[in-house]
């Protein structure tokens, strides 16, 4: 082995072997007392990071996780609601076109000079101006279940007390 082979594997050993030495040279001259301090500070800071790393995350978990689950539970009973009810849709017969307009002039007239309904073709806009979110609800709920329409487009804003704007519906089973 030559010189300079030697000098090479001392400095990459000197990394680790010698900070592994000074840190030997450091404890052994440390008093007992000393010793026992730097030991509890050391056994101190590796619980500090134990509990942050690995308990403190999962007894988190643990607390927020039935909340989440019965949120999640929650919301999988209302979409099993509306799947059913858009099953119970599908399997009702189809209403004849004239009938869905009329149903729909019908559930209009209840909406008094807050709604106005336009019929072109196969695509019905009603147009409202301050309509109330319950009379809206009503409407829509009417048009679904007495015309079979469906909403395609929906353009509302909010204004004082009710919504303006429209709600495009397309009757039967035209898309």
């Amino acid at each position: 082995m030559s010189a300079a082979e030697t000098r090479d594997g001392a400095a990459a050993g000197s990394g680790w072997a010698g900070a592994r030495g000074t840190l030997q040279q450091f404890w052994k001259g440390l008093a007992p007392r000393e010793r026992r301090l730097v030991s509890v500070a050391a056994a101190l800071v590796f619980v500090l990071l134990l509990w942050l790393v690995a308990l403190r995350p999962a007894l988190t978990t643990l607390r927020t996780v039935p909340a989440q689950l019965d949120g999640l539970d929650g919301q999988w009973q209302v979409m099993q609601q509306l799947a059913n009810e858009a099953r119970d849709l599908r399997a009702l017969p189809k209403v004849a076109p004239e009938q869905g307009r009329a149903a729909l002039q019908a559930a209009t007239t209840r909406l008094g000079d807050k709604g106005r309904l336009t019929i072109q073709g196969d695509r019905i806009t009603l147009t409202v101006t301050g309509v109330g979110a319950a009379q809206l609800q009503d409407w829509l709920q009417e048009a679904r279940a007495a015309a079979r329409a469906r909403p395609v487009e929906a353009t509302l804003t909010r204004a004082g007390t009710g919504f303006n704007g429209s709600i495009v519906l397309s009757l039967g089973g035209s898309p």
